[in-house]
């Protein structure tokens, strides 16, 4: 058999891989290629173990299932196709005994777990919605009361060294005012869409990035250049990408490294939605990475690991993306973090 015997696995939605009796790969579906993140060109003819790490109980069973030529199912199998990609799956081997190879079938057993996940979060953000703007109701008169106060009493101070005071107070207030801004921000509609390329604005956040953190931050890039444009609003994509890049940074003690990939997803479920194709955009720094105790509430509005931090700027960034119809998620230990940010595709997009 040919790779183009097993063509039509590529209209599945199930990861398929196909190897022969030394393990090579001879074929691999769309469906594995997105969940693994490999490319069929470059690994194809290649050992899975060259491939994939930590699968020698894998090995084992298509091994077995050679010798034995019968089926195996492993249930609740994790293994990493990365170091920092792990992956908890049922694996289904079956072994085809007309040409040798054996027909390997991954499913995530997780996929439950994310669509609860993914509800609870949008759950989430419409009442932080709802507790920002109650909030910013609430401090939005008595700090223009202060504010005015302020400087009706400047008018009636003769003395310069007092008239610092009043200027403290209009400063603060003037401040506070901004932050209010910031918090009914992400309620505005994106009214600014057009098409553009995810590697412009991802450049521009780089530059700023580099700008405002010279000496500390050095950012690697890794983009998937066949990305097509799509539709979004570019200011707001930028707002939102920027505060996790930013956060990442102000993260570092000393010096750090952000590395930021691109890749094109397919077959996704957004909020319950399907799209045939997605973008990812991983956001991976070597920091001290997010404490435990805060990461349950990570996106709510004022929780902050920072000291002087407003704890509003990833609250921003997921609220700016579900905009976008999509999803921020995060893995973080001490050296490693990373933000996926998923923003779907339209058929309108890209047909």
């Amino acid at each position: 058999m040919t790779n183009d015997d097993f063509k039509g696995l590529d209209l599945i939605t199930t990861a398929v891989i196909v190897l022969n009796k030394e393990f090579n790969i001879v074929f691999i579906n769309t469906a594995a290629e997105d969940l693994f993140a490999v490319s069929r060109k470059n690994i194809l003819g290649f050992r899975l173990d060259s491939v994939l790490i930590d699968i020698e109980r894998l090995l084992d069973d298509c091994s077995l299932s050679f010798e034995k030529k019968m089926g195996f199912i492993e249930h609740e199998w994790t293994f990493h196709s990365t170091p920092h990609d792990k992956h908890v799956l049922t694996c289904t081997g079956t072994p085809l005994e007309e040409v040798s190879n054996i027909l390997l079938e991954f499913r995530p057993i997780n996929q439950r777990a994310k669509i609860e996940k993914e509800e609870k979060i949008i759950q989430d953000q419409e009442v932080n919605r709802q507790l920002i703007r109650n909030l910013a109701h609430e401090i939005r008169n008595p700090l223009g009361g202060i504010k005015g106060a302020a400087q009706l009493l400047e008018k009636e101070l003769d003395q310069i060294e007092l008239k610092e005071y009043t200027e403290v107070i209009k400063n603060e207030a003037g401040r506070l005012q901004l932050l209010l801004d910031r918090m009914l921000s992400p309620n505005s509609r994106l009214h600014q869409t057009a098409s553009l390329n995810i590697h412009e604005v991802l450049e521009r956040v780089r530059s700023v990035t580099l700008a405002e953190f010279p000496e500390r931050v050095s950012i690697q890039r890794d983009y998937d250049t066949s990305i097509p444009e799509f539709l979004a609003d570019r200011e707001q994509l930028i707002q939102a990408i920027l505060n996790i890049v930013r956060n990442a940074a102000q993260a570092f003690q000393t010096q750090g490294t952000i590395r930021i990939q691109t890749r094109i997803l397919r077959q996704i479920t957004l909020a319950k939605k399907r799209f045939k194709l997605g973008i990812i955009v991983k956001i991976i720094d070597n920091g001290p990475g997010i404490p435990p105790s805060l990461q349950p509430r990570i996106f709510q509005p004022l929780v902050s690991g920072r000291e002087g931090g407003t704890g509003l700027g990833l609250m921003l960034a997921q609220n700016l993306i579900s905009q976008h119809h999509g999803m921020v998620e995060f893995e973080s230990r001490p050296g490693f973090t990373c933000f996926d940010l998923i923003l779907p595709i339209t058929e309108t997009e890209y047909s």
